[in-house]
């Protein structure tokens, strides 16, 4: 059975001609929303082709046919793109949508194994399938058939993908929820900003810095050092401070550019927070400095950051 289903889509690969080119043109041509409608197993398959697409950052929605005839065409408006999934081209709730959708001036594709079905004939593009022996006993259950329609509906979906050239990036953020879309994350999405961006000049005495650090919100535990045009000259963090008092060397008169770590990795608000995670790794730091083009620190990103944001 299973080398059945694998000849029905291996076969798949030899009936692709222009009219798939059309269709990848039209659904990429689409300023709506593509529209995908079946019944049955196709119906099943037309709403996972409806998901890939929207996933991929296509808007789609799933039509049911039967639905559709009783009040949800209104669903559909011109500038849409329909994709109508019919193993025979017979399907009477199908058949019943071709003069509405005509009325609407919307494109169809077919997707059937007969492209003299009416369904063909009513659509504007069609893509065939071919004639195809289920995987079954008795040589009804819509098997090899249908995974020839899924298979064929996912080549449409990731050539649109690759046409509209699809980066990982634009994915993930499709995908905020997953791991995928937390993969992605830029430091200046979690970094500690504005108000929350600890910054003392480099005059400051050492009670000044720490003043800082206990009052900015969130409590950072570390504040950026800048000098007189704003720049990062160095940072101070808590584990200075514990080393200092270990040390004997504690004078919170002393000014802070004498006791901070000078020239401190950085990292830009547009790099992912992947990155800074293996900086820290790397470094054995905890919070790093985030700045700009021009050397001024726009931000503060501490471990407790990449943490919360779940991307290690």
């Amino acid at each position: 059975m299973l080398e059945t289903e694998a000849k029905a889509i291996g076969s798949l690969s030899r009936r692709l001609n222009g009219a798939f080119l059309e269709a990848v043109a039209l659904l990429d041509a689409c300023r709506g929303r593509i529209i995908t409608t079946g019944i049955g197993k196709p119906g099943f398959i037309a709403q996972k082709l409806s998901a890939t697409l929207a996933s991929t950052g296509a808007p789609s929605l799933y039509l049911h046919p039967a639905e559709a005839v009783h009040g949800d065409l209104g669903r559909v408006t011109n500038g849409d793109v329909v994709v109508a999934l019919s193993n025979s081209g017979t399907t009477e709730e199908l058949l019943r949508l071709l003069v509405p959708l005509k009325r609407l001036r919307v494109k169809v594709v077919a997707l059937t194994s007969d492209p003299k079905s009416p369904l063909a004939r009513g659509s504007d593009v069609v893509l065939d399938i071919g004639a195809i022996d289920e995987a079954c006993p008795i040589g009804l259950v819509p098997t090899a058939s249908s995974a020839a329609l899924h298979a064929l509906s996912d080549a449409l979906a990731m050539t649109l993908a690759w046409v509209r050239q699809l980066t990982p990036e634009r994915y993930a953020h499709l995908h905020p929820g997953g791991k995928l879309g937390r993969s992605v994350l830029k430091v200046k999405e979690v970094m500690r900003a504005h108000e929350a961006n600890p910054l003392v000049r480099d005059s400051a005495s050492l009670s000044q810095a720490l003043v800082v650090m206990t009052k900015t919100p969130g409590r950072p535990g570390a504040t950026n050092v800048i000098d007189r045009h704003g720049k990062l000259v160095g940072i101070f963090t808590d584990g200075d401070f514990r080393r200092l008092a270990e040390q004997g060397h504690l004078a919170l008169s002393d000014a802070v550019s004498t006791v901070m770590a000078k020239r401190p990795r950085t990292i830009g608000p547009e790099e992912l927070v992947l990155t800074a995670a293996a900086i820290m790794r790397e470094t054995k730091v905890d919070q790093l400095p985030v700045v700009d083009a021009h050397g001024r620190p726009v931000g503060l990103i501490d471990v407790q950051d990449v943490l919360a944001a779940r991307v290690v």
